[in-house]
């Protein structure tokens, strides 16, 4: 397996660990101490571990009624912006009920990073997000009012 492709996989299996925890999540209680480790093992996918990395997120799995989620259709990209690289993942995600019907299929983007962690072997990486479900930036210009 190629770099790239390993990269791709491992994307993929976070995104679906993230979204099987946090449907996980919302539908408990959200006040026993399973949850609170729940919710702190979310966290820990993340760079900076901020709650409102998570609202979102589970805002809208609340909202739908989300029972489990299935990612598909990933793609890894790296988006250059001045002296930054940013790694980006857009990926689909189909969310069903709990009778396992659909409930729709929706665009998301990632950001994600990824951090040496040597400690076996040389090329020993720590995968955390940066943001999750981020807004790509609009690549055009608003037209204006011309006279």
């Amino acid at each position: 397996m190629d770099s790239a492709l390993a990269i791709t996989t491992i994307t993929k299996q976070k995104i679906q660990e993230l979204l099987d925890l946090s449907t996980l999540y919302t539908a408990g209680n959200r006040d026993t101490e399973i949850d609170s480790v729940i919710y702190a093992q979310m966290q820990s996918y993340f760079f900076e571990q901020d709650s409102n990395r998570l609202s979102s997120l589970l805002l809208q799995l609340d909202s739908l009624k989300v029972q489990t989620a299935k990612v598909g259709n990933i793609s890894v990209s790296k988006e250059i912006k001045g002296n930054d690289t940013l790694d980006l993942a857009k990926f689909y995600v189909e969310y069903f009920d709990f009778r396992n019907r659909l409930i729709g299929s929706y665009e998301k983007t990632a950001h994600y990073v990824l951090k040496p962690s040597p400690v076996k072997f040389v090329k020993e990486f720590k995968f955390y997000f940066v943001d999750f479900d981020s807004k790509p930036k609009k690549d055009s210009t608003s037209v204006g009012v011309t006279k």
